[in-house]
C-alpha cells in the first residue's frame, strides 16, 4: 500500500478492513493468506526531503505523527489470522515524499523475489497494489544519481526495510513483467479514478493482471480484490517459454463452444466456470533442423506446474523406395514418399510448371516485380503458400497485427476476429478493436438514455455540455427552476 501523505483516509479505512477482506475471500477459497507491506519512495532528493527533521518526519505539520519515508517496508508475512492482520495494520502511520510519482515498482520488485520473507506458497499469488499517484520506472533514478539497473535480489534488513534503494535504479516495466510471471503473481491494481487509465496500459504489458477503481477513500478495496480475483480464476492461459529458432506454435482453445481460431501466442479460455474443464491443442511447427534436442515449456499462468517438451527433427530419411517416373509424381521420382521434380516441373507433385504456373498463378501483383507472394510465403504451383499468421491471395495480411482490447487482438474471440490486419466484430461489439460494446442497458436512467441529456457511446454516457456524472444527470453551471422563473 502506498503511504504516501494523500493516502492517510485510507489508511484509516484499510485498518478496519482485515476481517472483513478474509471473509470476502473464502467465499470463493478455503485457503487464504494475507499480508501487509508499504511503500514510499527513495529516500534520495528529488524523491524525499533529506532534511534530517523531514527524514524523521515527512508530513506537512510538524503535530502530526508520521513514520519515516521508505522504498518498501515488509510488515507482516502472508498469515490466515485477521486479528494478527488489523492489530500490525493498525501500527502504521502515513509517511510523505516530494513528487507525485510514487516508487512502488521497487515495492512490486521485493515482493516478487523476498519469496521466504513474504512468505509466499505453491499456490496462487496475488498482490494488490493501492496506490493513487502514477509510478517511477527504469531511468528516473538519474535523477537521484542512481544508474545501476535493479540486480532482481532481496536486500530486506531485519525490520522489513528495502535498503538498496539508493544504489538500484527503479524496474523497468518489462523487467517487473518478467520478474512477476516467473515468480507466478497476479497483480491487482486497486488505483483512483485519475491514474486508472495509466494503470490500464501498465496491466496490457503485465501478463494476468487486472486493474480496479479505488473510492478516494478506499472504502471499496474488499470488493474490488474480490471482483478482481474472480475475473482473474475465470481466465485461463496458456502460454510457452521463448522458443528456439526456426520453432513455431499455434493454439486451438476448447473453451465450451466452439473453438476460436488458432492462436500464434498462446491459448486463452474467459468466463470459465468452477469445476469446468477446458482443453487446448498445441500444434509444434519446425522450419529447420535442429541440431540438438531443444525444450520448450507450456504453463497456465498463475500456475506454478509446467509441461516440458522435448524437440528434435528428423534431418535425414533412411529409406531405400526409389520409383522413377511415377503416375503420383506426373513424371518425377517418388523418393521416400516425396516427389522430386524434374528442372521444369514444381508442385508437391510436380502437377505444373514452375515459372509459368508462377506468372499465370498471379503470386505477384499485377505489374510487380518484388518477391513473390510479398515475400512472407513461397509460389507453388501459381498459388501463395503463406507464412503462419499470414494470409490472403498474396500473403499480404497480417493476422496478428490487429487493434488490441484489453491485451488481446480485437478483445478475443469472444468480441471478435482479426481479418487481414481489420477487427472483424462479433454481434453486439463494434470499434476499431472490438472494444466497445453496442448494448445501451448500461446508458439508462430513469428510463432515459444518460437522463435525455447525453447519448450512448461504447457503453458509456457521452453528456451534453454543462452536464456531468455517468448518465449526464447533473448539471452544475445549469440554472436552478427559481432562476430561470425569477
Amino acid at each position: 500500500m502506498d503511504l504516501s501523505y494523500s493516502m492517510r483516509d485510507d489508511l484509516e479505512n484499510v485498518r478496519k478492513l482485515g476481517s472483513d477482506l478474509l471473509a470476502a475471500l473464502r467465499n470463493v477459497t478455503s485457503s487464504v493468506r494475507i499480508g501487509f507491506g508499504s511503500f514510499v519512495d527513495k529516500t534520495v532528493l528529488p524523491y524525499v526531503s533529506t532534511v534530517p527533521s523531514k527524514l524523521r518526519n515527512p508530513c506537512p505539520e510538524r503535530q502530526e505523527p508520521c513514520d519515516p519515508p521508505a522504498a518498501f517496508r515488509h510488515v507482516l508475512s502472508l498469515t490466515a489470522d485477521a486479528g494478527e492482520f488489523a492489530e500490525r495494520v493498525s501500527r502504521q502511520r502515513i509517511s510523505g515524499n516530494l513528487d507525485a510519482p510514487e516508487g512502488g515498482f521497487d515495492a512490486i520488485m521485493q515482493v516478487a523475489v523476498c519469496e521466504e520473507r513474504i512468505g509466499w506458497r505453491p499456490v496462487t499469488r496475488l498482490l494488490v497494489f493501492a496506490s493513487d499517484d502514477t509510478f517511477h520506472t527504469a531511468g528516473d533514478g538519474k535523477l537521484g544519481g542512481i544508474v545501476v539497473p535493479s540486480d532482481t535480489h532481496c536486500h530486506l534488513d531485519a525490520s522489513g526495510v528495502y535498503t538498496k534503494s539508493h544504489l538500484y535504479d527503479y524496474p523497468s516495466v518489462g523487467h517487473l513483467a518478467q520478474v512477476l510471471s516467473a515468480a507466478n503473481i497476479q497483480p491487482i491494481f486497486a488505483v483512483t479514478g485519475p491514474t486508472v487509465p495509466v494503470y490500464q496500459e501498465l496491466s496490457r504489458l503485465i501478463p494476468k493482471s487486472v486493474v480496479g477503481e479505488l473510492r478516494e477513500d478506499s472504502s471499496n478495496v474488499v470488493q474490488l480484490i474480490a471482483d478482481a480475483y474472480n475475473s482473474l480464476s475465470s481466465t485461463v492461459e496458456l502460454q510457452h517459454s521463448p522458443l528456439p529458432p526456426g520453432i513455431s506454435l499455434s493454439y486451438e482453445s476448447h473453451c465450451g463452444g466452439p473453438p476460436g481460431p488458432p492462436r500464434l501466442h498462446g491459448g486463452l479460455c474467459t468466463g470459465v466456470r468452477v469445476n469446468q474443464e477446458v482443453t487446448f491443442t498445441v500444434r509444434v511447427q519446425a522450419g529447420v533442423c535442429l541440431g540438438s534436442p531443444q525444450r520448450v515449456g507450456l504453463r497456465v499462468l498463475g500456475f506454478a506446474e509446467e509441461l516440458s517438451l522435448e524437440l528434435g527433427t528428423l534431418c535425414g530419411c533412411s529409406c531405400t523406395h526409389h520409383q522413377p517416373r511415377a503416375p503420383l509424381c506426373h513424371g518425377g521420382t517418388l523418393l521416400c514418399g516425396v516427389c522430386r521434380c524434374p528442372g521444369d516441373r514444381r508442385g508437391r507433385r510436380c502437377e505444373c510448371e514452375g515459372a509459368a504456373a508462377e506468372a499465370a498463378g498471379g503470386c505477384r501483383p499485377p505489374n510487380s516485380t518484388g518477391p513473390p507472394c510479398s515475400g512472407r510465403g513461397q509460389c507453388v504451383c501459381g498459388a501463395c503458400e503463406c507464412l503462419p499468421g499470414l494470409s490472403g491471395t498474396l500473403c499480404q495480411c497480417d493476422n496478428s497485427g490487429c487493434e488490441r482490447h484489453e491485451g488481446l487482438p480485437c478483445g478475443g474471440p469472444q468480441r471478435g476476429e482479426c481479418v487481414c490486419g481489420t477487427c472483424r466484430c462479433r454481434e453486439g461489439f463494434g470499434g476499431s478493436g472490438c472494444g466497445c460494446p453496442l448494448g445501451r442497458g448500461g446508458c439508462l436512467h430513469g428510463g432515459r438514455e444518460c437522463s435525455g441529456h447525453g447519448h450512448c457511446v461504447c457503453g458509456s454516457c457521452l453528456c451534453q455540455p454543462g452536464y456531468v456524472g455517468p448518465f449526464c444527470a447533473r448539471c452544475p453551471s445549469c440554472r436552478t427552476p427559481c432562476q430561470r422563473l425569477r
